[in-house]
């Protein structure tokens, strides 16, 4: 079956998460990605925990399978001069050092595109390659902070929060992602290449802002609401009797179903409720009836009442069930990997899900070095003698 981007390649000077997350995607929809690594160890996310009993990463696992590995020392100039011929054979460059490091080694947009004018050279940051902030050291959670999520994520009495993964990270990876893929799509229209500078920041500040958008109407600052949301209600999660249940409501048809669930349609006309404005100024009274059904009820027994009447609920899994529910399973999101050293390996499966050209998460990851003779011998014709060579003066 051919793949989505068969026949892109791309060059992977990227470590830790917000550039392999994004190679990781172009991988996974069948780009072919040289990842350069240090000669001798490799990266050093290779040794990021969680680890597995035999010393590999889960994490490189998830960001790295189906790449190639090759090694490579930029800061000696053979190795600069075999970085630049990479160059000349690839579509696609993704870099995450710190703003101006790869540019500093030799290697800047400005000496790629003269090398290959078509060129797509992507480069993710903390905060950007422009900007007041941009030489700031930057990991996800200042991501997150910085750009607004901390200030709006947690209970209003309570110290802010970051979500319970690296979502700064995250969007930096797809955002570059799809960038990268808008870029492809206008390269094929002009036969031009071009820079993208994505920032986590922005990332985090583009998906915090739609909701809190009216502060430029009303100067008052947003303020966090733990699981509620602030336009709307019931919305949220809810204790009941061994747990808590989800419930999400917007439109007015959903709160009349809340009602019949409830058994309390004698409010179906109270005017306090009638509007989804008027049941966030009443938000109080609103919750305080759900609050006193719940009471009584477990969360099984809430949540099947409450389907009945198609109302937006569930209850809230502990991970080990998320890692056994059955739609999980179905959708193959828990796949098995034989990797090089650990064996079968349960890993996430692919979230793309297309009818011709699936992505592909089974692969497993190189190890270090392992494509070295593959793309510097059949890719820029190196000699078996002069891989010897360069191996001896440390430069793969």
């Amino acid at each position: 079956m051919k793949k989505a981007l068969e026949g892109v390649k791309v060059l992977d000077f990227t470590q830790y998460l917000s550039g392999p997350h994004c190679t990781s995607v172009l991988c996974e929809l069948g780009a072919e990605i040289l990842k350069v690594e240090r000669p001798g160890s490799g990266e050093p996310e290779r040794k990021a925990a969680p680890m597995t009993p035999k010393g590999e990463s889960y994490q490189f696992f998830a960001y790295n399978r189906g790449k190639k590995s090759i090694t490579l020392n930029m800061k000696n100039p053979e190795g600069l001069e075999i970085a630049k011929k990479l160059v000349a054979e690839c579509d696609i460059l993704v870099e995450n050092f710190a703003p101006g490091v790869l540019q500093k080694l030799g290697l800047g947009y400005e000496v790629a595109s003269s090398i290959n004018p078509g060129i797509i050279y992507a480069s993710i940051s903390g905060f950007g390659q422009t900007g007041p902030r941009r030489d700031e050291v930057t990991y996800d959670m200042v991501g997150q902070a910085m750009g607004g999520l901390m200030s709006v994520t947690g209970y209003e009495d309570g110290e802010p929060l970051k979500v319970g993964v690296s979502l700064a990270d995250y969007m930096g990876g797809y955002n570059a992602s799809i960038a990268i893929l808008a870029a492809l799509h206008y390269r094929t229209m002009t036969g031009e290449g071009q820079q993208i500078d994505i920032s986590m920041q922005d990332g985090i500040w583009a998906m915090v802002f739609p909701d809190r958008a009216n502060y430029f109407d009303t100067m008052v600052t947003p303020k966090r609401v733990g699981n509620k949301l602030s336009s709307s209600t019931p919305f949220g999660s809810y204790k009941a009797k061994d747990g808590y249940v989800v419930i999400c409501t917007i439109t007015d048809d959903q709160w009349q179903n809340v009602l019949k669930a409830l058994g309390r349609e004698d409010l179906s006309n109270d005017e306090r409720f009638m509007t989804r404005v008027l049941r966030v100024k009443h938000m109080e009274e609103v919750e305080g009836i759900l609050n006193d059904w719940l009471m009584e009820r477990t969360v099984d027994e809430a949540v099947t009442e409450l389907k009945k009447f198609k109302v937006p609920c569930s209850n809230v899994p502990t991970f080990d069930q998320v890692a056994n529910d059955p739609q999980i399973l179905h959708r193959e999101m828990i796949v098995e990997v034989e990797q090089p050293l650990s064996g079968k390996v349960k890993l996430g499966g692919s979230v793309f899900k297309m009818s011709r050209t699936p992505g592909d998460r089974k692969q497993r990851i190189p190890l270090v070095g392992e494509h070295n003779e593959d793309i510097y011998s059949k890719l820029l014709g190196y000699s078996e003698e002069d891989l010897e060579k360069l191996k001896s003066e440390g430069t793969i």
